[in-house]
């Protein structure tokens, strides 16, 4: 397993395109973000794709935008929160390279969400409140599928020395 093709997943607000930039530059590679890449792609935002196709149309495109990574050679990759979630596209990425499951808490999401929820058509139209319940639900929804990541930060361990000591050990 090495670390030339790094998959950053988890919930939306877990830090994974911040991260991005950060780990490309220790391994002097390429930083994608999928949902930049579809919203470049479809010459639409996200919300808008959504509104306009639904989120069948969505995932399908996100499951082909992923699959243009099979001919990059070294790159780290933040995934939209849903893209694990689709068993085909989290076995691909197992076998294309190492992925890392960025586990915030609930109050940390729900923090850095409050003020980005008009540009998530998950989230638009939800109070702090209903947000909490509907991170709840997809946590446990997508949990199955997460779990299957090489590796698993909580919260506290989601940090530059654990990130740096982490792809350290694949680093070739």
């Amino acid at each position: 397993m090495a670390a030339e093709k790094i998959f950053l997943i988890g919930m939306m607000g877990s830090g994974k395109s911040y991260w991005t930039g950060k780990i490309a530059k220790w391994i002097k590679s390429g930083a994608y973000d999928l949902d930049t890449l579809i919203e470049l792609n479809e010459e639409k935002t996200i919300s808008e794709i959504f509104a306009d196709h639904g989120e069948p149309y969505f995932r399908n495109v996100e499951a082909q935008i992923l699959k243009w990574f099979k001919e990059k050679k070294k790159y780290v990759l933040a995934t939209g929160g849903g893209t694990p979630c689709n068993q085909a596209n989290m076995d691909w990425m197992k076998k294309e390279g190492v992925i890392i499951w960025f586990d915030e808490s609930i109050e940390v999401l729900v923090k850095r969400l409050e003020s980005e929820k008009e540009q998530r058509p998950l989230i638009a139209s939800l109070n702090n409140q209903e947000l909490v319940g509907f991170l709840q639900n997809k946590i446990l929804e997508r949990t199955p599928f997460y779990q299957q990541a090489h590796y698993r930060l909580s919260s506290e361990q989601i940090s530059e020395a654990s990130l740096k000591k982490l792809i350290q050990k694949h680093v070739s």
